[in-house]
């Protein structure tokens, strides 16, 4: 896997890019390291850097562990997002396997990784927000593509998935504002 070619083809060309996704033989491990910890480090250091040049948020020590908190529990909420849409396939039509439950969560998050380099400019930040919508229709593809889910459960599916990623990203969110701001909702780890 190539981590550019990849990223460009989720991107631009998603559905052929899922069919080769579904197909590849790629352990958890290579998903995380050579994949999900490169481009989750995108946001968390665009966040850092944009943050320390237009000065916002209190001391460079508080923006430095909100920078490692932010990757660390982003990482961790791919994880426990993909863990989640394994536990209820069988519910909507589809079968447990946690791999292809991890590629769906981890290359559907590439576009909110990548839109994460608009944290440089915090003006510009809110584009971020239009990269998480279109890492939500990549997972749409990608459940319908990797778990086979049946077309008639999967509107259903992917809503509870939505609700899903969105208590977890709001739960991690308010970990990294207590931890990092003295309690400050901050829910930027998305």
């Amino acid at each position: 896997m190539n981590l550019v070619e990849r990223v460009k083809n989720i991107l631009i060309s998603p559905a052929k890019e899922w069919e080769v996704i579904k197909e590849e033989e790629i352990s958890v491990s290579d998903m995380f390291t050579k994949y999900a910890m490169l481009l989750a480090a995108i946001p968390a250091v665009s966040g850092l850097i944009g943050q320390t040049l237009f000065g916002y948020f209190g001391s460079f020590g508080g923006r430095i562990t909100w920078a490692v908190l932010t990757y660390i529990l982003s990482l961790a909420g791919v994880y426990i997002i993909a863990f989640i849409i394994d536990m209820l396939a069988p519910s909507f039509g589809s079968t447990k396997n946690l791999n292809a439950s991890l590629k769906v969560v981890i290359f559907s998050y590439t576009a909110s990784w990548v839109g994460g380099i608009f944290s440089l400019i915090p003006a510009l930040s809110f584009i971020a927000f239009l990269a998480f919508i279109y890492s939500a229709v990549l997972m749409y593809m990608g459940l319908s593509k990797v778990k086979d889910v049946p077309k008639d459960k999967m509107v259903g599916y992917f809503i509870v998935l939505i609700i899903v990623a969105i208590v977890v990203y709001v739960i991690i969110g308010a970990i990294i504002g207590a931890a990092t701001f003295g309690g400050m909702a901050v829910s930027s780890a998305m």
